[in-house]
């Protein structure tokens, strides 16, 4: 039986891995922003479930929960960052208001998580780290540039943090999903008030994210029971893609900057120092 700490298990992805990892006999400590979210998984399962009221944006009580969970349950096996939520519309549509929540949820909060439980993963001799990502954090479309913004800074962080804790047998994982039929889009997701400047461009794309009639290809239950299943790869897979759409994406926008970058070898090399060490 292993113990889950994951943060946002109220719907989405986080809450398909909670409730396969409670129905297999693990233990998870997870965290929800709407209390009263999870009364039913409580109810069924006890004591298997540990719940707290956390915003990740709150970074003093990030810590406070997570050592709270180790200190009541006496490990935490495998951490994942779930919580976060989709911001929409053109970089000069969106608020101040907007930029700070989205920064501060998708990426401040999900450093915060992984520095709290980083010291008691020492301790106890190893765990693995779980991020999960969008392969929006490998490559971009018109229209989230924000979103992008925190995944891509998330997926930075985690690949150093891989670096630099392996010698502690603590594993990473940072998870590439493609759409899911989640209520990703339909919940939590945020659209920009739009300006008229951007209505014929390729940033309007996204006004549409939220049309019911376009379903995503994603079977979230499958996402969760490879995420679920990757927790216990050896060595930890640093990226796991989930959905073709996501490996299209993906490999496409890594193709295309490899040619952007590959015909520059002779001219980068052209900017060396050359004169006396």
């Amino acid at each position: 039986m292993a113990t889950w700490f994951i943060t946002g298990v109220n719907s989405g992805l986080g809450r398909a891995m909670t409730e396969r990892l409670l129905e297999r006999g693990d233990r998870v400590a997870g965290t929800v922003r709407r209390e009263g979210s999870v009364d039913d998984l409580r109810a069924k399962y006890g004591d298997q479930f540990w719940v707290a009221h956390l915003d990740v944006r709150d970074l003093p009580r990030v810590r406070e929960v997570v050592d709270l969970a180790w200190d009541e349950l006496g490990r935490l096996d495998v951490v994942v960052n779930n919580a976060g939520y989709g911001l929409f519309g053109a970089a000069e549509e969106l608020t101040d208001a907007q930029v700070v929540d989205q920064i501060g949820t998708n990426l401040l909060g999900s450093i915060a998580v992984v520095r709290a439980a980083l010291p008691h993963l020492r301790v106890q001799g190893g765990g693995r780290l779980m991020q999960i990502s969008t392969y929006g954090g490998l490559a971009t479309n018109p229209g989230a540039s924000l979103y992008h913004a925190g995944k891509w800074g998330i997926e930075g962080f985690m690949e150093s943090v891989a670096k630099e804790v392996a010698p502690f047998g603590i594993g990473v994982t940072i998870v590439e999903p493609g759409g899911a039929r989640t209520e990703f889009r339909f919940g939590s997701l945020q659209l920009a008030t739009p300006m008229t400047a951007y209505d014929d461009t390729p940033a309007a794309m996204v006004r549409g994210a939220q049309d019911r009639s376009r379903p995503s290809l994603g079977d979230p239950v499958k996402m969760a029971e490879r995420i679920v299943a990757a927790a216990d790869e050896e060595p930890a897979p640093l990226r796991l893609v989930l959905g073709s759409d996501a490996y299209r994406f993906i490999t496409t926008a890594l193709r295309e900057r490899l040619a952007q970058v590959e015909p520059q070898e002779r001219t980068a090399a052209a900017t060396d120092w050359v004169g006396p060490q």
